[in-house]
């Protein structure tokens, strides 16, 4: 009976061994298997573009991004603190780790005042209170031509041509006849013959006047007595010979112009102004040149005037400037750089780069930490530089996007047309 229980015993033991063997044989891969599909992640979605899943590694069908897990997103619990509902509509939550990825750079926004500059392209132009042209008031012909070149240094006063003029001889002729007559008549016993060669003579005199000859010259005349046969011509001003007409046997007429003479001891700068910068633009403010040659030489310059339109093709602001020319260094068509030197007032200012510019929207990104960045619409002011001024929107001290704010935009605004698709289906069912 012993020995009955006992092989009754083995028998049981031997059952529950292949029992146990067989169990972990059968069902325990597909445990462990169960274990690993538990483990892997459920899908693959597109770090910008969420809407974007699959079942499989890969990149994106919208932007080419590598697709991340969807168990990355469980590396930043949300907190009830910072629950995306109590964020403004359109914020984002980007881990570091997608940062990274796209490159998120930050600024801060900045209270300050001070004074910035910024640049110009100048071209040098002729001061065109300073051109004098050279003109004859008679018909007449050029006897000899002492100025014989363009670009010729001439003094105030230096003869540049002698001209025969019939009309002038024939004046000269007038003027000594009335000085003859008055030699005559100046014992003449009849009442106002004297007042009348008076009036004569100041007659013939003003008209050798008219025809531009100096009293120097109407003096030798009425001391030798004589007819000057050919008048000589004097520059008007110290300056350049810009344009030469005169050619010696030459026929001239009143409308000829000879000379034209520019006095460059002081020229005009034509600046282009672009006009996010012309509102800084005012009369009066100083600027510097700097030539591109001779070491960067600098020259003080002040603004004179602004005209009052903008160029359609280039979009500047023709601005002209005023400067000294020391040594002739600065040469009509010649190219500088114009510094002008703006003073502002504290102001709050953030990175020009932060700034998305949509034309009726102007948007920056603010963090609002743990990855949370938030759509602020502002108002700008001037430019300052690489920064541009907040009107209205930022406090100093609040740090935005400066790199990487495209995408979080492109981010912001599908999830703001999911939360509104949202919001106008729940209405639709309530209607229903």
């Amino acid at each position: 009976m012993k020995v009955l229980k006992v092989l009754l015993g083995l028998m049981l033991l031997a059952v529950a061994f292949v029992g146990g063997f067989g169990y972990g044989r059968w069902y325990g891969p597909r445990e462990a298997k169960a274990v690993k599909q538990a483990e892997k992640p459920h899908g693959y979605h597109c770090p910008m573009h969420p809407n974007f899943r699959s079942d499989k590694p890969g990149e994106c069908g919208i932007c080419g991004m590598r697709l991340v897990p969807d168990e990355v997103d469980a590396q930043m619990p949300a907190t009830p603190a910072r629950d995306m509902a109590s964020m403004p509509m359109g914020t984002v939550r980007v881990s570091p780790d997608k940062q990274q990825l796209i490159g998120v750079r930050y600024g801060v926004a900045e209270e300050a005042s001070g004074s910035h500059s910024f640049r110009a392209v100048g071209k040098v132009a002729v001061d065109e209170t300073r051109i004098a042209k050279v003109q004859t008031k008679t018909e007449g012909w050029i006897d000899q031509v002492f100025v014989n070149f363009t670009g010729k240094l001439v003094e105030k006063g230096q003869p540049l041509l002698t001209l025969y003029s019939p009309e002038l001889l024939a004046s000269q002729h007038e003027y000594l006849l009335a000085l003859k007559s008055r030699e005559i008549l100046k014992n003449s016993t009849l009442q106002g013959t004297g007042a009348q060669n008076e009036g004569l003579i100041n007659a013939a005199r003003k008209r050798l006047e008219l025809w531009d000859l100096n009293a120097e010259q109407i003096a030798g005349i009425e001391k030798s007595r004589l007819p000057v046969t050919n008048i000589t011509l004097f520059a008007p001003i110290s300056g350049y010979v810009m344009t030469r007409n005169a050619f010696p046997k030459q026929r001239v007429m009143p409308d000829t112009e000879l000379y034209t003479v520019v006095d460059l001891s002081r020229v005009w700068i034509m600046a282009d102004v672009f006009e996010n910068e012309m509102a800084q633009v005012r009369e009066g403010m100083a600027a510097t040149l700097t030539l591109s040659y001779g070491g960067g030489r600098k020259i003080a310059a002040r603004v004179n005037y602004v005209q009052p339109q903008v160029d359609p093709m280039t979009r500047t602001l023709k601005v002209r400037l005023e400067a000294e020319n020391p040594g002739l260094l600065l040469k009509p068509d010649m190219f500088v750089d114009v510094d002008f030197a703006v003073s502002s007032p504290r102001r709050v200012s953030v990175p020009a780069d932060a700034v998305l510019d949509a034309g009726l929207r102007k948007t920056v990104f603010v963090d609002r930490g743990d990855g949370y960045l938030e759509p602020r619409a502002v108002e700008t002011g001037d430019r300052i530089g690489d920064r541009i001024e907040i009107l209205k929107g930022l406090k100093a001290g609040e740090r935005v996007v400066t790199s990487g704010n495209f995408l979080i935009d492109s981010e912001s605004q599908m999830r703001s047309a999911a939360a509104g698709m949202s919001s106008h289906d729940h209405g639709q069912g309530g209607k229903q």
